[in-house]
């Protein structure tokens, strides 16, 4: 008979919470309704949305007005760099990131290159930071727009935002954050990052799929991406989802309520397997160890393997893991945040990303342990 699987792709997505459905079932049956609809059924589809837009926006740390309802990260991410910088001149039109961005960032600065614009990278270090120095070196005269991401898809690394703040907020310079993957993992505050947009979704934390949003503060201007409604201020038209909103809100009230909990849950359980497979394995490296991480990822290089056919053989021992970013599969490229971070490529193309979730076990984490080490074993002896 076959192991059970085990699942350590949470930075993928995750297990859907029952009663996050619950609540989605309950409120798309009992509020039908267009939320635009001036009708009695209509206005309690919108009483519903403006209630669920608010606790979204409470938990975030942002006012209710910055809230802009979308499908996910993605169309967010989208949204804000395609919107902020239709807003900017000419001479400013230069992007910059860094060079371990989500395809959603990157790929939206490629196309903007496309359009006439720049693009420079801020330089990260060995552990993944944006590194100051190289922070202070770009051509800021010419940077209109930047894009970070906050907690990083395939490290895990948390950004210390201090000095990229600064620099923005003196050369008023708009500023975006992908908050994807710390939404639902790590306390999280729009307004005391002073960013001037961010991008999130919850189906990372247990959430439904179909439903993110973007925080954007109230006096930046955005260019919307599609026209056709009036629905999130103009900014992103479209009948809204009640019953996903009411979800996503529900789910981030719970986590404001145990998040706690649940860091302490998914930092004993992303130890356990770190310390499992180091005290039993030679030549594994964790990168971004040294750096403020989110509490269940592990990005973990095996010396002397292809991380393409460990990833294989670990689906084959029942064991649910990524190359990296899912939106980036299929490229047999190293890790781009890797190759940022100095990291020689052999190292790169060796290393694995496990992330953990809320419903794991440690006796799941153990047996995890147990099968790694087995088929990492076995490849090394070939």
């Amino acid at each position: 008979m076959a192991s059970p699987i085990i699942y350590l792709d949470a930075n993928s997505t995750t297990p859907p919470d029952p009663a996050v459905w619950d609540r989605v079932r309950e409120v798309s049956l009992s509020c039908y309704g267009n939320p635009g609809s001036t009708h009695q059924i209509g206005r309690l589809a919108r009483q519903s949305l403006k209630e669920s837009r608010a606790t979204i926006a409470r938990v975030l740390g942002a006012d209710h007005r910055e809230l802009v309802l979308t499908s996910g990260g993605t169309e967010s991410t989208n949204l804000a760099l395609h919107g902020l910088a239709a807003a900017v001149a000419p001479e400013k039109r230069t992007i910059a990131l860094t060079g371990g961005e989500h395809p959603a960032t990157r790929e939206t600065a490629e196309r903007l290159v496309q359009l006439g614009w720049k693009a420079v990278l801020i330089p990260l270090n060995s552990q993944g930071l944006i590194a100051a120095e190289g922070l202070q070196s770009l051509p800021w005269d010419r940077i209109g727009l930047v894009s970070v991401i906050y907690a990083h898809n395939e490290i895990g690394v948390l950004q210390d935002l201090s000095a990229l703040r600064e620099i923005c907020e003196n050369r008023q310079v708009p500023w975006h954050l992908d908050i994807v993957q710390a939404v639902g993992r790590v306390p999280f505050s729009f307004q005391e990052t002073g960013a001037s947009a961010a991008s999130f979704g919850v189906h990372k934390c247990h959430g439904p799929r179909g439903i993110g949003g973007l925080l954007l503060k109230e006096d930046v201007p955005l260019v919307p991406l599609t026209v056709g409604g009036f629905q999130e201020a103009s900014r992103r038209p479209g009948t809204e989802s009640v019953g996903l909103a009411a979800g996503m809100a529900w789910l981030l009230q719970d986590y404001e309520k145990q998040h706690e909990e649940i860091h302490a849950s998914l930092l004993s359980l992303r130890e356990r397997f770190e310390q499992g497979l180091k005290s039993r394995l030679e030549g594994i490296t964790v990168h971004g160890a040294d750096a403020p991480r989110l509490p269940n990822t592990s990005n973990i290089a095996f010396a002397g393997l292809d991380a393409e056919a460990l990833l294989v053989a670990l689906d084959l021992a029942g064991i649910c893991c990524s190359l990296g970013s899912a939106c980036a599969s299929g490229s047999a490229e190293p890790s781009p945040v890797l190759l940022a971070m100095g990291i020689d490529r052999g190292q790169a193309k060796s290393a694995l990303r496990f992330s953990v979730h809320r419903f794991l076990t440690l006796d799941e984490i153990d047996e995890a342990v147990n099968r790694i080490v087995d088929v990492v074993s076995r490849l090394r002896s070939l």
